[in-house]
């Protein structure tokens, strides 16, 4: 069974690689599906934004409901565990290890290996690829070595070495979890889980188990749209990827998003010519556009990367009988065709799918939306009445809210905190995202357009600050003064909508601002923050010391107009 969540990971035929599965099928189909459609953000779905759809689910429960479902529990002696999670991936594990900090029963159940699609064919393995790749930049940056003083002869790599780093990471990272949860005590069941009704689960050939709390945490698969054919060799998804089986002369990358951007800095590191093939009228369609063009300035246009925007990728057939993979591009719009493209092979990004099918969701009157399960903002599902399932939740890329690994650990965690009594509810808002390419890019938050539309629908202002990497001290030591930190706020009241940062080491830098956002802290207050010189965090330092909120002539902060 498939769990957590893929890449680090938005792409060609779809708007974003991180946008609810129906609306690629409408995109490519042309019919009109109704269900919820998420902006193409992380997979982060508009309700979360604060943007309501007609065809959203039904709104949660108020809180007291939850408490009080909480207190006519039935004794955790009248069930086998008090706690059992479908899915062993990133999502699963956190929330197991949280549930047995707080001392429940817990068992996990995991039908694949555990450590789902993060560990074994995501952001693990990709990491230890993008690793090499970015060693291979600097090798092979001439001009880039001599400003340090260092002369370096040509330099090469071995491709199986490479590609048993990445498979002896996953191994490594995949005991670490497993031993993690053994040491703990979580019993670790293994075979394909499935719900046979109200605290009954089912796994392997006829093993039956009940629990007092059931966690549907069953990640997701690489989606891939009709018309291609994958053969997992020359025409593959990004698990086949990871492998690093070879190294084509020529690839196309199917989707121009996180999955696609990363594997266009491995590929081209290691020699590969590359070229996107991009649904929308302008590559990365899910970034910050103002980052988005400085990234495709930096990450795109000086490399062997070239790009045919407002495609469809209508066929693609595999290599065989000594003919190239051929690839059909036809007009997103028009549906016209456009040209043909023969290459080495293509890797599709499109994407990814909620891994949500043979879980027995009919036995407890569950519909899925474009194959996600429905929750409310408590991950409680919701069935196909609208009504709340008792002591059923659902987290990770298997609900569509927030389709990264961490996101899916965080949901688990709080539900753990709610079966043990303690409302909680996460705020996805504050919750970070990265691309590991070279140099990094990392968010959180709302986009800019996003934050102005949000605004002008509420009828706040929305102020954005900036800083360059080309004025930090420790960016320029490294000789990397390439890269640019934007904070989007409300001068009124200080509040943090949302942060970008394109630049070296983005994806550790942009915590801060994503704690912030999740404490509730204001700009006002942490521009008295101290960090250390010098170090990248000034970059983030300089940006809250930058940003200019509003004060009354008493030095207060502005209360905000009654609009």
């Amino acid at each position: 069974m498939h769990s957590s969540l893929s890449l680090s990971t938005p792409s060609s035929f779809a708007p974003s690689d991180r946008t609810v599965v129906c609306d690629i099928f409408s995109a490519q189909t042309g019919s009109v599906v109704v269900v919820p459609r998420s902006i193409p953000f992380c997979g982060l779905r508009r309700e979360v934004y604060g943007f309501r759809s007609s065809t959203s689910a039904p709104r949660p429960l108020a809180i007291s409901s939850h408490r009080r479902q909480n207190k006519v529990r039935a004794s955790s002696k009248d069930f086998d565990y008090e706690l059992v999670i479908i899915g062993a991936g990133v999502g699963g594990h956190g929330a197991a290890l949280h549930a047995v900090e707080k001392g429940l029963k817990t068992a996990i159940i995991e039908g694949d290996v555990v450590g789902g699609t993060c560990v074994n064919r995501g952001c693990v393995p990709s990491k230890a690829l993008l690793a090499v790749s970015g060693r291979m930049r600097d090798l092979q940056n001439e001009h880039h070595m001599k400003a340090f003083g260092i002369q370096v002869t040509a330099a090469g790599y071995d491709r199986q070495a490479v590609a048993d780093h990445a498979n002896n990471l996953a191994s490594k990272i995949r005991n670490n979890l497993t031993n993690s949860m053994k040491a703990l005590g979580v019993d670790i069941l293994t075979g394909v889980g499935s719900i046979l009704g109200p605290q009954k689960v089912k796994y392997g050939a006829n093993n039956v188990i009940t629990a007092k709390d059931i966690i549907i945490a069953t990640g997701s698969t690489p989606f891939v749209p009709k018309g291609i054919e994958v053969d997992g060799r020359t025409v593959i998804t990004s698990d086949h990827a990871l492998k690093l089986e070879f190294v084509p002369d020529w690839i196309v990358i199917v989707g121009s998003g996180y999955i696609g951007l990363e594997f266009s800095d491995v590929y081209t590191a290691l020699g590969s010519e590359v070229t996107f093939v991009e649904a929308l009228d302008q590559l990365m369609p899910g970034f910050d556009p103002e980052i988005g063009r400085l990234a495709q300035r930096v990450l795109i246009n000086p490399r062997k990367i070239d790009y045919h925007t407002g495609v469809f990728a209508s066929k693609i057939t595999p290599a065989k009988d000594g003919k190239p993979v051929s690839i059909e591009l036809i007009d997103a719009k028009t549906k016209e065709p456009k040209d043909t493209l023969e290459v080495d092979a293509a890797l599709i990004a499109t994407g990814r799918a909620p891994f949500t099918k043979g879980l027995g969701l009919e036995n407890i009157n569950v519909e899925t939306q474009c194959g996600f399960i429905p929750v409310d903002e408590r991950m409680s599902v919701i069935d196909a009445n609208g009504k709340l399932v008792p002591h059923l939740y659902c987290i990770g890329d298997a609900n569509g809210k927030m389709m990264l690994a961490h996101a899916a650990s965080a949901q688990g965690i709080s539900v753990v905190e709610q079966i043990c009594g303690k409302d909680h509810v996460l705020n996805h808002l504050s919750i970070p995202a990265a691309c590991f390419t070279h140099p990094e890019i990392s968010m959180v938050g709302l986009t800019e357009p996003q934050a102005r539309e949000k605004a002008d629908k509420e009828g706040f202002e929305v102020s954005v600050a900036r800083t360059s990497f080309k004025a930090n001290t420790k960016a320029l030591a490294e000789n990397e003064p390439e890269g640019l930190a934007k904070l989007i706020y409300r001068p009124d009241n200080g509040e943090i909508l949302g942060a970008h940062i394109f630049g070296l080491h983005a994806a550790d830098l942009i915590h801060e601002v994503s704690n912030a956002i999740a404490m509730g802290t204001r700009i006002q207050d942490i521009k008295f923050a101290v960090h250390a010189h010098p170090t990248l965090s000034e970059v983030v330092d300089e940006l809250f010391k930058s940003a200019k909120v509003k004060v009354n002539i008493s030095g207060q902060v502005a209360e905000p107009m009654a609009i």
